[in-house]
């Protein structure tokens, strides 16, 4: 059973206050979990050291939450493992039913990236390779049902989803994001903010492989006996670029481009490597019918195109109008005045979003570097964004 997303009226007697400083004096303990779990060098490509970091996560979770309810742990050949804990709700439950949380585990920086760039504190900051994309995200989730039960207040039945693929495309991952999410009364993703503001409009990201096969010859004896696939890759690079259309949110990138074998050959094939983005199902569309409407210059040559969407757009509803007006006002609730933002990177939160399901993305560290060397998460960032969680979750437990 699923209802509409609570009243942000419900938080006003809730203490968020309170909670937040119980978190402050066990603020220490936040980052030694943070610091323990960034320790553990968890990159995309390397299932030994995914799974050893699973494994770590695994175990801390039993500490710090006791034992699920129920645990399926999804093993995968060729990407990182994907482990879903189910806990039971504590307190008066107002059967809206199961929150799902998303939490991805796997990081970009390659293995031996901790040898020279060691995880480090230096006043409010903890830098270190993953820790703001999204390591801080998920001590923060879980911290935050911590306060929740130390303080007495309840929080619905709650549903964890870890994945080591998100930072490749969520290949293995996807059909199980969209499991856990379809009968949630919302998703938090723990994703971190941007600039501080929580996210509620991602673009959706399709990537394409546009193959030309031509016919080769002498470039200058039979010029006229070749088809370049070189010329119709040129023509289909032209064609790409001129879809963007930044008004209605939607880049178009050829980034790579392969082709020929000789200067002096007419290119027998070419090949470009297509980064869409697109901040509609609308968008999508047009997109989709550009790339088939595709056809050669030279009759004799031939186009196809590979891929497909790897995320769709999270495109921002009523449903997650009303997850921004609910953590908003748990923010206010602190004194903080939290903002949102539409952001062009997409998360796994764009699986639940179009599905329907209320989705609240970028709630967890406060910081900036994703993806880069000077990466770093704030202390009391962790803290205020801790807080706030644990209000939005124990909103779901009023009627």
């Amino acid at each position: 059973m699923t209802g509409p997303v609570p009243s942000p009226a419900v938080l006003d007697d809730v203490d968020v206050a309170a909670v937040h400083q119980w978190l402050a004096d066990r603020s220490e303990d936040l980052v030694d979990d943070l610091v323990a779990y960034t320790e553990r060098e968890t990159p995309s490509d390397d299932t030994a050291l995914l799974a050893a970091g699973l494994s770590h996560v695994e175990g801390w979770l039993g500490d710090r939450l006791g034992r699920p309810r129920s645990k399926a742990h999804h093993e995968s050949a060729d990407h990182g493992d994907v482990l879903v804990l189910e806990y039971d709700g504590a307190g008066d439950v107002a059967g809206r039913g199961v929150l799902t949380v998303l939490a991805h585990y796997d990081t970009v920086w390659g293995a031996g990236t901790l040898a020279e760039w060691p995880v480090r504190i230096d006043g409010d900051r903890l830098t270190g390779p993953g820790v703001f994309d999204m390591k801080a995200g998920l001590v923060q989730a879980v911290w935050a049902v911590r306060a929740l039960r130390a303080a007495g207040l309840p929080h619905p039945p709650l549903r964890l989803l870890l994945n080591g693929d998100e930072e490749i495309g969520s290949p293995f991952s996807r059909p199980l994001i969209e499991k856990a999410s379809a009968d949630a009364a919302a998703v938090l993703v723990f994703e971190a903010s941007a600039d501080g503001a929580l996210k509620t409009a991602r673009k959706g990201v399709g990537l394409f492989d546009v193959h030309v096969r031509g016919v080769e010859s002498h470039a200058g004896l039979e010029p006229a006996a070749g088809a370049s696939a070189i010329d119709e890759i040129a023509r289909v690079v032209r064609t790409l670029h001129a879809a963007t259309d930044l008004d209605e949110g939607t880049t178009v990138n050829v980034g790579v481009l392969r082709g020929g074998t000789r200067s002096n050959v007419m290119a027998g094939a070419a090949e470009a490597e297509v980064d869409v983005r697109v901040a509609s199902t609308a968008a999508e569309a047009r997109i989709d019918e550009l790339l088939g409407s595709l056809r050669p210059h030279d009759p004799r040559a031939a186009i196809t195109v590979h891929g497909g969407w790897n995320r769709p757009a999270m495109e921002r509803g009523p449903a997650i109008a009303a997850m921004y007006a609910l953590v908003r006002r748990a923010g206010e609730r602190l004194g903080v005045e939290l903002a949102e933002t539409s952001v062009g990177g997409a998360s796994d939160g764009n699986f639940a979003a179009a599905m329907g399901r209320p989705v609240l993305d970028g709630l967890g560290a406060v910081g900036d570097g994703a993806h880069a060397r000077h990466e770093y998460v704030s202390i009391a960032g962790m803290v205020e964004r801790t807080a706030v969680a644990a209000g939005v979750i124990t909103a779901f437990t009023h009627p």
